[in-house]
């Protein structure tokens, strides 16, 4: 019985309606597809009858192997169950039975779902372009206050059981992970389990990793090396177990260029900085900034605290071969990091290097500038040590107008002023605030009786010679055959006095 006729009877078994004419059309191009695929069938069964059978296919025989029926992976389970979140983060081994019953959990995807507000800035209304409007109107758009509204917005946070457990360095769990199956290289959230292990730096759980088949220079999304992330000291036996398992200690960061060593010397990692030379570590490799690990040492050591490790390792670098000339994009060398951070052991280290005093970088500011611009976050003498070397090895003295920054150091003060042959017009002096000029009056008042008339001679003598001998001034004058208390005098010794 057709389409039409089986619509026609079920009509006419019960109530009669009135059939439109696009029912008619639609029961129509049924009963013609209807009998298209009944030709199209006997076609194919006429064909079928002609063809000659085949033969059987031949049985395997004992040697042979039966043909294995391949199977589609099941999908990835997800689960947002705290519960369970917590299970693995916190290394719960009764718990980890528990969940793992289930088989699919072992590579489950865990998530984690934040609520953050997000501003959502409002869609323009004026259809006309940027360039056909006034210039009124165009000032409007610039300073008009941005229009929106605050909305709330979920954010998603995917990460594995595997991952949670190396995090937290929980060893036990990571080894039942993986002998259940859990895939060691998966990288759900952008990061693998390795990356985890070695920024919390557990070295045992790395070490399972690695066992067990993880990729040692796996690079997570944001192009970091699992070698990248040991940051801290603990994490120094990961470093080892990487480099033993052939991860490449030359890796570079994705976007910033930076190597292991560029990360363990701006830490000031003195172990990672000697693990990474002896593993043939690239001492004159540059980032994207164009800078080495010498300026990131440099610019790393930014608290007297930890001044002696930031030391060490510089001077470890400088002894592998770094170039304390060598500055990067912005042409900052690592004397002007020193400087800015007001270190005079690491700027000793750096001019007896050959590190160049005089140089400016591409703001125009040499290290002598940048020292004047953290006069008021350190502490006298170690701000008059830094200014002492600087002009011993080169630095032209700060400019008379500059010298009002070095008033809330009075050593540093002395030292400038007695680099000058004469003494500069101290015009600044009547602008001081009242608790400065209390604080500093024994030095305000000889600087004032000093400044109408010449300097000494023997002062004039000192400038000579240290003009003669300019960068070489404090080589030179350190291999004289004089006394102490000359040689130091010559090398500008803050006495408290302006000769």
């Amino acid at each position: 019985m057709s389409t039409l006729h089986r619509a026609h009877f079920k009509v006419m078994s019960g109530d009669t309606f009135p059939f439109t004419s696009a029912s008619l059309r639609s029961l129509r191009l049924e009963q013609e597809f209807q009998d298209w695929e009944d030709a199209r069938r006997a076609l194919a069964h006429r064909r079928s009858m002609a063809r000659a059978p085949l033969s059987r296919a031949p049985r395997p025989t004992s040697r042979q192997q039966p043909l294995q029926e391949v199977r589609a992976p099941p999908p990835q389970m997800r689960c947002r169950d705290t519960a369970v979140h917590n299970t693995f983060m916190y290394g719960d081994m009764k718990g980890v039975h528990t969940v793992l019953k289930d088989p699919g959990m072992v590579n489950a995807l865990l998530e984690t779902v934040k609520e953050e507000m997000v501003w959502t800035p409002e869609m323009g209304t004026d259809s006309k372009p940027r360039e056909n409007l006034s210039i009124t109107r165009k000032l409007e758009l610039i300073w008009a206050p941005p229009s929106g509204m605050w909305t709330l917005s979920s954010k998603v946070k995917q990460t594995s059981p595997l991952r949670l457990a190396a995090s937290r360095g929980h060893s036990g769990c990571v080894e039942e992970l993986l002998f259940r199956g859990a895939e060691v290289n998966d990288d759900p959230g952008g990061s693998a389990a390795l990356h985890d292990a070695c920024s919390g730096g557990h070295a045992a759980c790395v070490q399972l990793l690695l066992a067990h088949g993880a990729e040692p220079d796996l690079l997570a999304d944001d192009g970091s090396a699992p070698l990248h992330l040991c940051t801290s000291a603990q994490s120094l036996h990961c470093a080892e177990l990487l480099l033993q398992a052939g991860a490449e200690v030359n890796a570079r960061v994705r976007e910033s260029r930076r190597t292991a060593l560029h990360i363990a010397a701006r830490r000031g990692l003195e172990e990672h900085v000697e693990l990474y030379l002896k593993h043939g570590a690239d001492v004159r490799a540059t980032s994207q900034e164009g800078e080495t690990p010498l300026n990131a040492a440099c610019s790393g050591a930014e608290r007297p605290s930890e001044a002696g490790r930031y030391l060490r390792v510089i001077q470890r670098l400088l002894e592998a071969g770094a170039d304390p000339r060598t500055a990067g994009r912005k042409q900052h060398t690592p004397l002007h990091n020193a400087c800015s951070n007001c270190s005079p052991r690491i700027v000793d280290v750096l001019l007896q290097h050959g590190a160049r005093a005089a140089v400016a970088n591409g703001l125009g500011y040499t290290p002598m500038d940048c020292l004047l611009q953290v006069v008021d976050d350190f502490q006298d003498q170690q701000l008059a040590a830094v200014a002492r070397s600087l002009l011993n090895h080169g630095a032209k003295p700060a400019s008379p107008k500059a010298l009002r920054r070095c008033l809330p150091s009075v050593s540093t003060l002395e030292v400038m002023l007695n680099s000058y042959e004469s003494l500069p017009p101290c015009d600044w002096e009547v602008s001081l605030p009242p608790h400065l000029s209390q604080e500093h009056q024994p030095f305000l008042r000889l600087l004032s009786q000093r400044g109408a008339g010449p300097r000494s001679l023997q002062h004039l003598c000192r400038c000579a010679l240290r003009q003669h001998l300019g960068p070489r001034c404090s080589t030179a004058v350190g291999s004289l055959d004089i006394p102490a208390s000359l040689r130091e005098y010559l090398l500008l010794r803050s006495d408290g006095t302006l000769h």
